[in-house]
């Protein structure tokens, strides 16, 4: 984990152009409606890691055949018409978890859209290493769909979409380490319906709510300016994400994500007040630390510091 982030995007002009609907893993296509395919094929890669997004405007049949030790997760962003994927049917937002080595077909009976992720399961329990029952390679053997929550699983496809098409316009502007919570950012909008199915499971021990901040603040200084994400300090510390949002509720009065989120803004206001325009841009320094959607950002920032992100960086404030 950790590697550099890369972006590509091209045009379908034909079924043909599905054949690598999921990067690295061949799949056949057979069209079914008539009409021209078009449609836009995106794949984002992290290391071993990578990230597929195809958006097309008929249907098509698709069948894969794998010998690779990979898993993939699935998730129909958009159908027009009826998808089913083996016996499923498939709702958009839902999830699909296909197991290593394990065939698969789908039928998309119109227009649709989807996403897709390829993980080593050898990477499963850095990934999740605050939830066990995700973070065991063998709960991910069997074919699996789960029926998204219309909030959790349209937020998580919007979202999704949002930073692939925010990625995409930034190749190369990254660092390794920007690379890193990106990757996480993006297994999190896909297994959230997978996450949110699970059980409540208050039973494990939890230290004491402050020693663990103490702790969690001494790990994210060692981090520096790097954004860290919510699911790397679960794995870290070996807690889920029910247990850090009671901790840090106790001692702060907010939740994880708020208090990362006010901490990326800190440290952008000290990378602009110590940068000039020329230097950079506020479009980059968000995006390395993490923000996607530029407006809300600079309503953060504004919230917290009263004045703009670009007052900041021209020393205008």
């Amino acid at each position: 984990m950790g590697e550099h982030l890369s972006v590509s995007t091209s045009k379908l002009e034909g079924f043909e152009g599905l054949h690598q609907a999921v990067k690295g893993s061949h799949v056949d296509v057979m069209q079914l409606e008539r009409g021209r395919l078009r449609g836009t094929l995106s794949h984002v890669g992290i290391g071993d890691f990578s990230l597929s997004i195809g958006a097309f405007n008929v249907g098509v049949r698709t069948q894969r055949i794998s010998t690779e030790e990979k898993l993939i997760v699935g998730m129909l962003l958009s159908a027009r018409e009826r998808v089913t994927h083996w016996a499923f049917d498939m709702q958009p937002a839902d999830v699909l978890v296909i197991p290593p080595s394990v065939e698969h077909d789908g039928v998309f009976h119109s227009a649709s859209s989807y996403a897709a992720i390829r993980l080593d399961l050898a990477d499963l329990p850095s990934v999740f290493g605050g939830e066990p029952r995700l973070a065991d390679p063998e709960a991910w053997l069997e074919k699996r769909h789960y029926r998204a929550d219309d909030a959790i699983g349209m937020a998580g496809a919007r979202k999704l979409q949002q930073i692939v098409a925010h990625l995409a316009r930034q190749p190369g502007a990254l660092s390794e380490a920007s690379a890193e919570f990106w990757k996480r950012a993006i297994v999190d909008c896909m297994t959230e319906p997978v996450a949110a199915s699970l059980p409540r499971d208050d039973s494990g021990y939890l230290p004491s709510a402050m020693k663990l901040v103490r702790n969690i603040e001494e790990y994210l200084e060692a981090a520096g300016s790097r954004p860290v994400h919510v699911s790397e300090i679960c794995s870290a510390f070996g807690v889920s994400r029910r247990s850090l949002h009671r901790a840090f509720h106790e001692v702060f009065g907010i939740g994880p994500v708020t208090f990362l989120r006010h901490k990326r803004l800190c440290a952008i206001h000290s990378i602009l007040r110590q940068s000039r325009p020329k230097q950079t841009t506020v479009s980059e320094v968000a995006l390395e630390q993490g923000f996607i959607e530029l407006g809300r950002f600079a309503q953060y920032y504004r919230a917290m510091f009263g004045e703009y992100p670009s007052q900041t960086l021209s020393g205008t404030s």
